[in-house]
């Protein structure tokens, strides 16, 4: 008899482990029979591309699917959409869910269960933060509400919250023709950068008619006689608003989690051991987990489309019936605003601060091609070492064109816990149309290594 594998949740984690797992069974002459509910309309869908979909640079959702529910299908897996779980017995076995379309309560058994629910937008705490126009944008359903917004059409959007969502809207908006004022409680924005490389991101960002206000925490949302938002209220002042946007973050979707008894880590992710298993018969991957940073040395929670593939396929292997081990993260993203690139691995400054780890941080202006190179552009590389050991810490860059990509060469070095006296002598690839012949990255590491 076939073994039942329930998976909740249809996106990157979920349907990654659902796919890897019967394709491992297979290879090994198991059989399983594999059932995905969602409450949502897609699976398998690129999240971060939304704010591209609204400001236009994609036509449609569903140029963000990877694969559709019918091709899931074709593939052996029972996707049933619309379809929400609302208790789980790991005693007993069974997950119930509501079938939305069909308005049925039922129980599913199952002998091995997929959590990936996610993560849900935090939304401030405040009076009015459930009114209408006040939108998150975690799912595609997310981005077609705003979108649905956008059709009235709004003249002017705050957007709360200037990390890697926030910076992102606040242009889709901007592009849209509304006029923007983005509102952080940070010193500036990005606060996944120190705030001396953040000045950089709050001038582009005002270069591009943003209105930045930060140091500002909300206390309100107001409200019109139809109960939809007409203005953002914060201990800086009182913002109009025709539609919000919250970039406030985003927390683990636990709940089930947590009503089950499953042991939940101190950002309420689901701890698992590095085969994604939670508990005899429970697996979990995703936005909805902590994680292990390779460089803090300790349990985080890094909501990325990356690792939530990543763990996806180690789950599905060990649930199939092969071997894999998820190695942890390094704490890499990147991102833009207009044309600025942004991007960090690793620990800032302020984090090692926080650590109590006895460091050094050095910063470097250079360029992104030789200088004398037409279109070479300028960037910035701000590096966090170790003393007395020397080992890299962490690495920020922000600059133009050809900037961002250059953080994967330090998260390998922190990947291999290479000193930045080390990284300054790699053999990195150089010709003037792409690099000065010492790269940025080795010039930031070589004056890390003198200050040591």
């Amino acid at each position: 008899m076939s073994d039942r594998v329930l998976v909740i949740g249809a996106d990157a984690a979920g349907m990654s482990a659902a796919s890897q797992a019967l394709r491992t069974a297979k290879a090994s002459g198991r059989s399983l029979e594999v059932i995905a509910v969602d409450r949502g309309h897609w699976t398998s869908y690129s999240a971060c591309g939304i704010p591209y979909w609204i400001a236009g640079d994609v036509p449609s959702p569903g140029a963000l699917v990877a694969r559709s529910p019918d091709e899931h299908r074709a593939n052996g897996i029972d996707v049933r959409l619309l379809t929400e779980a609302v208790a789980v017995d790991t005693d007993a076995g069974w997950v119930e869910v509501v079938d939305h379309a069909a308005g049925r309560t039922e129980r599913l058994g199952y002998d091995e269960l997929v959590i990936a629910t996610g993560a849900a937008p935090v939304r401030p705490d405040v009076p009015g933060a459930g009114a209408a126009g006040i939108h998150g944008v975690q799912t595609l359903d997310d981005g077609a509400a705003v979108l649905e917004s956008l059709a009235r059409p709004p003249k002017r959007a705050v957007v709360v919250g200037a990390g890697y969502i926030g910076l992102e809207m606040a242009e889709a908006m901007v592009r849209r023709g509304l006029a923007v004022t983005v509102v952080d409680r940070g010193e500036e924005p990005m606060n996944t950068l120190d705030p001396d490389l953040g000045t950089q991101v709050h001038a582009a960002m005002e270069g591009m008619g943003i209105d930045v206000v930060t140091s500002a925490a909300v206390t309100a949302f107001e409200t019109g006689p139809d109960g939809a938002v007409t203005a953002v209220v914060t201990d800086a002042g009182t913002f109009p608003a025709d539609i919000v946007v919250l970039g406030t973050g985003v927390r683990p979707a636990t709940g089930l989690a947590r009503a089950a008894g499953l042991p939940l880590g101190p950002s309420g992710g689901l701890r698992t051991d590095d085969t994604q298993r939670v508990a005899d018969g429970v697996w979990s991957a995703g936005d909805c987990v902590e994680t292990w940073d390779r460089v803090r040395r300790d349990w985080v929670h890094v909501p990325l489309g990356t690792h939530a593939n990543k763990q996806g396929r180690v789950l599905g292997t060990n649930l199939g019936g092969g071997s894999a081990r998820f190695p942890g993260v390094v704490g890499t993203a990147l991102t833009k605003v207009c044309n600025l690139e942004l991007a960090r691995t690793g620990l800032t400054e302020g984090d090692a601060v926080a650590a109590g780890l006895d460091h050094v941080a050095v910063t470097i202006e250079s360029t992104t091609r030789s200088g004398y190179f037409p279109g070479t552009q300028p960037i910035t590389v701000k590096m966090v070492a170790e003393r007395p050991t020397g080992r890299l810490l962490g690495a920020q860059i922000v600059g133009r064109d050809g900037s961002a990509k250059r953080i994967d060469v330090c998260a390998m070095a922190l990947w291999t816990e290479l000193t930045v006296g080390e990284l300054a002598m790699t053999d990195l690839a150089y010709a003037p149309p792409f690099s000065s012949v010492w790269d940025p990255v080795q010039i930031a590491a070589r004056k890390a290594a003198d200050r040591l």
